[in-house]
């Protein structure tokens, strides 16, 4: 790794020629990217898609005035140099990094590209003592300064109906991967293990052996959750999306939904510990009916009676098992 940084050349070192086949580099890369993007949202987000599609072309025009000044100064052979060849240069995250992170992400990703490179070539432009290049590059900032507005304005430029209809999908889109699951199995995390927890904590009066019992069953349950969650719907048909990011809400929930009452129970003191449970439960059981409500669009009085009464039920099942 440090020799890796040691070979590095630094932007004051490099040559107007080297300049130049960074640049033409850069936007070649930039180009694949957004071309990645476009196609990443084109079935959802066909507006968000075609702003991409415009910027590609852009990027590749740029590549191509850049290309025309390289050869007329310095001849047809264009030096391979790349941004991980040069020390401080800005760095591009790996689509896949983003691409999966929803339509936000993807435009906030854009618009820091876009300045990174508006930056890049006004510090380009001071390095060059040729007026035509110079002024190449002057454009080219400019040009870069105008797509990082336009990636930040994506939202304001698609606020006709197909930017409503972007949104409405990105919104379904979000609950049907991230909250249905993750509701699902904080439900779930948090009623299950209501009875064993409380079953425990009445039966021992010991808060160390009721915390293990409710770790064993908050972890298991998530486990369960998750691979259940991730095994029985790829998302294709449903449309759904990923079974990994629906099974890892789905589990990482689940474990929270149990956990929240269990923990307490590293209080030594036993009407401690199992007084502040029962806060947590109430908490956990409004925070349920008020994301149903909120991304579900269930009533608060039918997301009470499912939730807040349901779970009383099992706790109160829990407290007269273990208590008797």
């Amino acid at each position: 790794m440090l020799q890796s940084l040691t070979n590095r050349r630094h932007f004051k070192d490099l040559s107007e020629a080297e300049i130049l086949a960074l640049a033409i580099s850069s936007e070649e890369d930039d180009a694949r990217i957004y071309a990645t993007y476009a196609a990443e949202l084109r079935d959802d987000f066909p507006a968000s898609a075609a702003v991409f599609d415009e910027m590609v072309a852009e990027e590749n025009a740029h590549r191509h005035r850049l290309i025309d000044a390289f050869t007329k100064r310095f001849g047809d052979t264009i030096p391979l140099i790349r941004r991980e060849h040069v020390a401080g240069y800005y760095n591009r995250r790996p689509v896949w990094l983003v691409q999966n992170l929803g339509l936000e992400r993807i435009r906030e990703e854009a618009r820091k590209m876009e300045q990174d490179a508006h930056n890049f070539y006004l510090a380009a432009a001071q390095r060059s003592s040729d007026p035509d290049t110079r002024k190449l590059l002057g454009d080219l900032a400019a040009a870069e300064a105008g797509h990082a507005k336009t990636a930040g304005e994506l939202t304001e430029e698609l606020e006709g109906k197909a930017g409503e209809d972007e949104k409405a999908t990105a919104h379904r889109q979000f609950v049907l991967t991230w909250v249905q699951p993750g509701l699902a199995g904080l439900m779930d995390g948090s009623v299950s293990t209501l009875a064993p927890i409380f079953a425990t904590a009445f039966a021992t009066q010991d808060p160390w052996t009721t915390f293990l019992v409710g770790l064993a069953a908050s972890v298991g349950a998530g486990i369960s959750m998750g691979f259940t969650e991730a095994a029985h719907d790829d998302g294709v048909i449903s449309g759904r999306g990923s079974p990994i990011k629906r099974g890892l809400a789905s589990g990482i929930m689940t474990a929270v939904g149990g956990l929240g009452h269990a923990l307490p129970y590293l209080i030594p003191d036993f009407w401690t510990a199992t007084i502040i449970a029962f806060i947590v439960v109430f908490v956990e059981l409004w925070a349920i009916a008020w994301i149903q409500n909120r991304y579900m669009e269930t009533s608060y009085a039918r997301a009470i009676f499912q939730v807040v009464l349901g779970g009383g039920l099992v706790l109160a099942a829990g407290i007269l098992i273990g208590g008797g």
